[in-house]
């Protein structure tokens, strides 16, 4: 196999084949990753919009796969990229790279089991947590019923049991009666239905390919499982490498609720003497009471009666996973998912409760974890505990034994990569520590907390933990010149930003831009609140249609703003990532401000005061960060081809005069920048002019 041809060879078969052009950010990305792969090192990539990243990492992936017979990993953070890549590139890959290989490419998708429809849970009917539905919204348990119903019907006809693959899908209510987690899963050589299940089905399919293809959180679940979801491999390519900790995070959060405690302990009175289950019933009204008398958010400190109703959930299931007993061997399939559904829902209750309980113990300054109280109309109280960093645990597992590259359109914060390097936990960059040692210069530390058993968040505190892992970083650039396709307008004359919604002086803003443009615009707001009053208020002063989010599914709304191009369409978070919109239907993206996580933020609030307390630039390195990385997104929606042009309109004047607005500046794309209102106006009527005098031509 070391006769096979090297990447650039198989990139220009790849890119010729697919009808593409070369691109020079492509063929220098392709060689970085070929060479830290046999290098065994790992490397960060920054690659913008039009660089043609995918077929960057794909071809050395392949590659790689071929000459160790081994399966190369690539995980994703969004559906829509994980179907791009098993659906259009890879097939297409395969095909274009066959003939200069021993053989065609094989590839597969792999998810958590929780993604795939499971046989048994669908014939043992609806679960415990949904009977108690109706207790928060009457009217839920009867749309519950028409949804299970409808996953009955669609278990006939699928052949994968995909979750994504049903369209339009079933909300998480619905689709919990219908699959397991991994820890609910008896295992196929005890369930009735082994023979015929579509998680096995999927594991034996990525079983031996040349690639997999999974997702950020399969992936966080595979390392705290010790490496047994995913096959053996010894190469991971993470793309959308920006979501990873944040993903990594929720996998890593659990949740404590009254619900949660209830379906424990109905599973559990199947197996077990009811006074045992009982009393854990009773712990959850106690909870649940205790829940009435707390207020949400953050809980540096827990009261003595909430932390007695945890402690009695945590002795409670404690007495039920006793109760039941050891595994005294064969069961029949019935009593085994029974059993195995009851110990997984105690376990969870019980783990919870537990690190609740010994996140209070440190001292507030040495804290590891961060405990919180939610209330939503729509939901039942719950608990959470989250690590305040996930940095110790990619160190550990990811980077540990295996060689990882991660890349994305935005890693460079402030300039560099150093803001998400330290939040995945990786040591002093090579070309750095080797431009210290040629230079003579001792080795300063990289700046990270102390260790804890969660590792860090990022700080510019004293210690470097010792074992991190070595890195190359590699901009290479994109194919856009952003300089002159886009313009960068801070509304530096504006007020800055209140809490009461948006001012008259920021719709007048919004309006005069829209006007200018013609609609073509993308409003990106901080709250659904500003988006919905944006929507309402300029709807009766504006011509161009305004869609705005949750009127209708968000792809119903990206496709009617792409066909219309006078519409406009506004939103928050989801649309911050999520929009590709080339052409002329959006020339205008406003950011209404600077997009700073929230200050009652449990986790980002606790993250900035943990890196405070350690000596390090908290703000700078949590909510700095926080929104250098979405601002860069959400700017980055502007340009999607090379002959897209276009204006940003951030309406915060913050970004242009606060202090931190250089380190927020230096994180986007080298724009040109002004502060003229009339220069942005005029910009976008040249453009609006052009859009109608081409769709004039069309016409004609």
């Amino acid at each position: 196999m070391a006769d096979l041809p090297d990447v650039p060879t198989l990139l220009d078969a790849a890119v010729e084949a697919l009808g593409g052009s070369s691109r020079e950010g492509q063929q220098t990305m392709a060689d970085a990753v070929a060479a830290a792969v046999e290098r065994r090192e790992h490397l960060v990539v920054q690659a913008g919009t039009g660089t043609g990243k995918s077929l960057a990492y794909l071809v050395p992936a392949i590659r790689r796969a071929m000459v160790s017979k081994t399966t190369v990993v690539i995980s994703t953070a969004t559906i829509a990229l994980q179907n791009q890549l098993i659906d259009r590139d890879l097939p297409r890959l395969a095909a274009a790279l066959a003939p200069l290989l021993p053989r065609e490419p094989t590839f597969a998708v792999l998810k958590g089991r929780r993604n795939y429809l499971c046989r048994n849970r669908l014939q043992a009917g609806t679960d415990e947590e949904a009977e108690g539905a109706e207790l928060f919204d009457p009217r839920q348990l009867s749309s519950l019923g028409r949804q299970v119903a409808r996953l009955h019907e669609w278990a006939e006809d699928t052949l994968t049991g995909d979750r994504d693959e049903l369209v339009p899908g079933v909300g998480d209510l619905a689709w919990r009666q219908v699959s397991v987690g991994g820890n609910e899963c008896m295992g196929a050589r005890v369930c009735s239905f082994g023979q015929e299940c579509f998680a096995e089905f999927a594991r034996e399919a990525a079983a031996g390919v040349d690639v997999v293809v999974t997702n950020h959180a399969m992936l966080s679940i595979d390392m705290t499982q010790g490496h047994h979801l995913l096959p053996e491999h010894d190469t991971i390519m993470i793309d959308e490498a920006h979501e990873l900790v944040d993903r990594a995070t929720s996998v890593a959060t659990g949740a404590l609720s009254e619900r949660a405690v209830t379906t424990a302990a109905k599973r559990a009175a199947r197996l077990v003497e009811p006074g045992i289950s009982e009393r854990l019933t009773e712990c959850a009204d106690g909870l649940a009471l205790m829940f009435t008398e707390v207020p949400e958010g953050r809980l540096d400190h827990i009261d003595e009666g909430l932390a007695g109703a945890v402690a009695a959930v945590r002795d409670a299931a404690a007495a039920c996973v006793t109760a039941i007993g050891p595994n005294p061997g064969e069961l029949d399939p019935d009593t085994a998912s029974d059993r195995k559904l009851a110990l997984a829902a105690l376990e969870e209750v019980r783990e919870a409760a537990v690190r609740i309980l010994e996140s209070y113990e440190p001292p507030l300054r040495d804290r590891t974890e961060v405990v919180w109280l939610t209330k939503a109309l729509s939901r039942a109280p719950a608990l959470n505990v989250a690590p305040l960093g996930v940095g110790g645990l990619l160190r550990e597992k990811l980077f540990g034994d295996r060689t990882v590259v991660l890349t994305s359109a935005t890693l460079t914060l402030g300039g560099d990569f150093t803001a998400l390097a330290r939040q995945w936990g990786l040591g002093r960059e090579v070309a750095r520590e080797e431009a210290d040692r040629a230079a003579g210069r001792p080795l300063e530390p990289v700046g990270v907390p102390a260790p804890t058993k969660d590792g860090d968040d990022g700080n510019d505190g004293p210690h470097r933990a010792e074992g991190e892992p070595r890195w190359r970083g590699l901009d290479v650039g994109s194919p856009f010149d952003h300089a002159r396709s886009g313009i960068l307008y801070v509304a530096r004359h504006l007020p800055k930003p209140g809490r009461d919604g948006l001012s008259e002086d920021y719709l007048d803003e919004i309006a005069g831009l829209i006007e200018a443009s013609d609609g073509r615009a993308l409003g990106l707001f901080s709250s659904m609140r500003a988006a919905q009053q944006a929507a309402e208020e300029l709807r009766e002063r504006l011509d161009q249609p305004i869609l705005c989010q949750g009127e209708d599914s968000t792809g119903q709304l990206v496709r009617r703003f792409t066909e219309d191009e006078r519409s406009c369409l506004f939103g928050t978070l989801s649309l911050w990532q999520g929009v590709d919109v080339p052409g002329p239907s959006l020339q205008l993206v406003i950011v209404d401000r600077i997009p700073f996580p929230r200050p009652d933020d449990p986790l980002a609030s606790a993250r900035q005061r943990a890196v405070s307390a350690h000596g390090g630039n908290g703000f700078l390195a949590v909510s700095a960060t926080h929104a250098a990385l979405l601002l860069a997104q959400g700017t980055g929606r502007l340009l999607r081809s090379t002959d897209d042009r276009g204006v940003i309109a951030v309406l915060d004047p913050r970004l242009a005069t606060a202090g931190y607005g250089g380190f927020l500046r230096s994180s986007l794309p080298p724009y040109w920048g002004t502060a003229d209102p009339e220069v942005a106006r005029s910009a976008l009527r040249r453009l609006a002019e052009k859009a109608r005098a081409e769709e004039g031509e069309n016409v004609a």
